[in-house]
Formats: structure tokens, sequence, C-alpha cells
């Protein structure tokens, strides 16, 4: 399984380095129940609603029960999701890191935030080719092929677009979440303020986190 996630997705590791984050992740599942997020504040958006402006937090909070229901089994699978965001945390020291859904939002497919660690984040994403662009999430998802950008003032330079949130971001890896069919049902998206941040090491912790999230995502 760690294999044809690492071929489907084209990322490069060992997939032994792989299995060996997994076992960890699985002891931390077992003994930490963290709470889930259902509500979280969000940026203000641009003109158009293409562009979050960083800084500039909107006055109500944006509430995930108003998308998923609140009842007592997706409870229980957004508190494993948020163990696991704490888990990725702790393991790499990644400066932002959130997990996406893609759902059906207001008549289009989206990605929906479901559980994150950082700084305010916009909290859904449309799945289309005009917002993939310029987003690196949305290039995941409709690609089912990672994406792993270690030197992102480089990366624009040599004419890569780039949707940039927070600027002090240097580093960003997206990886797609696949289903037992393979199928790409949402996306990982991994942030750091230093360039190079994403090793073989960090990004093995990532792909852990991909292969059990899928476990948990609620209906």
């Amino acid at each position: 399984m760690i294999s044809a996630y690492l071929d489907k997705t084209q990322t490069i590791l060992e997939p032994a380095l792989v299995k060996s984050k997994i076992a960890m992740l699985e002891e931390h599942l077992s003994t930490r129940h963290a709470q889930p997020v259902w509500s979280y504040k969000i940026p203000e958006l641009g003109e158009g609603g293409s562009c979050s402006l960083f800084g500039h937090l909107q006055e109500a909070p944006f509430l995930l029960n108003d998308y998923i229901d609140d009842g007592e089994e997706n409870e229980a699978c957004l508190s494993k999701l948020q163990a696991i965001v704490e888990f990725v945390h702790n393991q790499t020291g990644v400066d932002w890191f959130g997990i996406y859904q893609a759902r059906s939002i207001e008549a289009e497919q989206q990605l929906l935030k479901l559980a994150y660690q950082g700084a305010p984040s916009r909290p859904l994403f449309p799945i289309n080719e005009q917002f993939a662009a310029t987003s690196n999430n949305i290039q995941t998802v409709m690609s089912a092929r990672s994406r792993i950008i270690n030197d992102i003032p480089a990366y624009i330079t040599q004419g890569g677009e780039y949707y940039t949130c927070d600027p002090k971001v240097q580093s960003e890896v997206c990886l797609p979440l696949l289903d037992e069919n393979f199928e790409c049902v949402g996306i990982i998206d991994a942030e750091a303020f230093s360039k190079d941040f994403f090793t073989a090491d960090n990004l093995s912790v990532l792909v852990a986190a991909c292969m059990k999230i899928t476990h948990y995502l609620p209906h």
C-alpha cells in the first residue's frame, strides 16, 4: 500500500521509512484524544474572493458544522484528524499544517479544511481549472500528484505561479489523500518558514499522515 501510494503520487521516498513513521503515528493515535476544531477564524478575501488578505480576519468565525454533521461519529473522526495534526507538528516542527477533504459544497466541488495548526487561513478552495492556475492545493487534488517546493522564491522567479497567503512561507508540500480505490478525496498542506525544510524524514511523516487520514474523513 505504501509503495502504491508513492508510485501513484510520484513521491520519491523509501517505503521502509514511511512504514516506521506510520507505526509511530498509530501509537500516538492509540493514546491521544484531541479536541476537534468546529469553528475557527479565517482571513478576509480580496477583490473577487480569489486571494486571502493576510493579517485581516473576518469578524465571524467559520463554522465547520455548517458543512458537515456534528454528530458523535464525525466528532470522533475530527478528534483523530486533530491528533494527526498534532503528531505532524511535533515530529517535524512545521509552521503550518492542514487537512482538507473534497466535498460538494454550494453546488460545486471544493476543498474543506477539517483540521489544522498554524495561522488563520481560508477554509474553502474551489476545485476548478481557474483556481488550479495559482493554487498548489487544487493542482494536487486534481492531479493526485504530490507538489513539493523547497524554495518558493526561486520557484516564483523561475516562472512558477504561486498563491501567496503568508509571505513568511519559504517551503510548501501538498500531498493527495487517496481512498481504497486510489481516488483522490482530499489533500494535506504543509508550510515552513525556512527553505529546504522538507527532507526525506519530514516527508515520510507527511506520507504516513496521508495513509491514516483517509480512515477518519467525516461523512
